[in-house]
């Protein structure tokens, strides 16, 4: 499974962030338990009311993180699932999507939490997704990571801190 070896994250200082949330509508079974685990997670970081906005799929959540990031928020999470077909469509979404979210982060400075799920099947997805009976929660995990980089980002910002 690719969640042996994940760090255990702890989090001081991110009370006052600024949170948006970027989460596609495909698969919503898979979406519903993503951006659960995302909420769940900033309600325990005290990151008080995150924005969120749904977009159609993987391929337009750089175009929003980037919206979100240019409007004063401190982390983004960006949040979606692309299941592998019979065509080359999943390696070019999957391409473009990681390639602008990455984009996003180097071009603003404002950190992207990765909820990007690449999965060969929907039964990957859903053991990723952090519905009942998963084995791990990865919009909780991008949530966690924007959230601790941005503390990190005020840190390098603010020596001392």
């Amino acid at each position: 499974m690719s969640g042996s070896g994940a760090p255990e994250i702890t989090v001081d200082g991110s009370r006052g962030l600024r949170v948006g949330i970027v989460a596609a509508q495909w698969h919503a079974a898979v979406m519903d338990g993503l951006l659960a685990g995302a909420l769940a997670a900033l309600d325990e970081l005290g990151t008080a009311e995150p924005t969120v906005v749904r977009v159609p799929g993987a391929f337009e959540l750089p175009v929003v993180a980037k919206a979100l990031a240019d409007s004063g928020h401190d982390a983004v999470v960006a949040l979606g699932v692309v299941i592998r077909g019979g065509t080359p469509h999943f390696e070019y979404v999957c391409a473009a999507a990681t390639d602008g979210l990455t984009r996003v982060a180097l071009d603003t400075g404002v950190p992207v939490g990765f909820g990007l799920l690449t999965c060969d099947n929907e039964q990957q997805a859903l053991d990723r997704a952090g519905v009942e009976g998963s084995k791990e929660d990865k919009g909780r995990e991008a949530a966690t990571a924007a959230v601790a980089t941005a503390v990190a980002l005020r840190k390098v910002a603010t020596p001392g801190r």
